[in-house]
């Protein structure tokens, strides 16, 4: 069996639960596009601590972490289960990377993780780790992690970054309010632009210094946590790995909605 790509998805709003749009249309196509995985681990943006941390929640409840939304969305269940044994393995293979992780036998699911495995797997029938980010750190430590859980996707386990290419809550809702949903702010297009060229070419390390060189980072991103995903899964994938795009798209002017795989 050939090594499974690593995947980045920019989750966008829980709406995507109820209303799949584009985007959600992509993410189903492209699971049915791969061999099913023995399990995910998905990379999410709404679990930020100090150290990595790995979910062993056997049987993972819900996590509603929003408001704002139609109640609808907190009566959605996503009943896959946990994988503690893949949870062991992902901290075992930190660990030998000289990356001290812990394990969360708690953790549920939150939306970061549900959303995008509903149009996924809407089934709910392949187990499901989450790994923390760490925002206190910064995008080469993501790298390093992902470096080290590069062994997995021989395991038949599918890595997938879940966070957003540019992710400025404040300025998607004030697009939201003045009902400016037809203009992409520059920003965000330059940003988005100036990631897949870096991709494309495979310069991860220019990536790695995204805050200070890219074109309206610290507007795209306020804050890193919605980004740091999309390091683990590029180094997941392996230095010589191809990034492709496979979405391309804006809600509400403001936050990117790129999706990749890397191969």
């Amino acid at each position: 069996m050939n090594p499974l790509p690593t995947l980045f998805l920019s989750h966008g709003s829980p709406m995507h639960a109820i209303e799949s749009g584009a985007a959600g249309d992509v993410w189903a196509a492209l699971a049915k596009a791969l061999p099913k995985p023995s399990a995910v681990l998905m990379v999410t943006a709404h679990w930020e601590t100090q150290l990595p941390m790995v979910s062993g929640n056997p049987q993972p409840s819900m996590i509603y972490d929003f408001g704002g939304f139609p109640e609808a969305l907190s009566k959605i269940r996503y009943a896959a289960p946990g994988d503690p044994g893949l949870a062991a393995r992902a901290q075992s293979l930190l660990k030998a990377a000289g990356i001290t992780a812990g394990i969360d036998g708690c953790r549920g699911f939150d939306h970061g993780t549900w959303v995008p495995l509903l149009r996924l797997y809407p089934a709910a029938d392949v187990p499901v780790v989450q790994l923390s980010v760490q925002p206190s750190t910064d995008p080469l430590h993501h790298l390093e992690v992902g470096r080290a859980l590069a062994p997995l996707r021989d395991e038949g386990v599918l890595i997938v970054g879940s966070g957003h290419l540019t992710h400025n809550l404040r300025d998607w809702m004030a697009s939201r309010r003045g009902g400016n949903h037809a203009s992409n702010a520059p920003y965000a297009v330059e940003f988005q632009a100036w990631v897949k060229a870096h991709l494309d070419a495979r310069d991860v390390d220019g990536l790695t210094r995204y805050r200070s060189e890219a074109p309206g980072a610290v507007r795209a991103h306020p804050t890193e946590e919605h980004f740091l995903p999309l390091f683990v899964a590029v180094g997941a994938a392996g230095r010589a790995a191809k990034a492709t795009r496979v979405f391309d798209g804006f809600e509400g002017g403001a936050l990117a909605m790129d999706a990749y795989r890397f191969d």
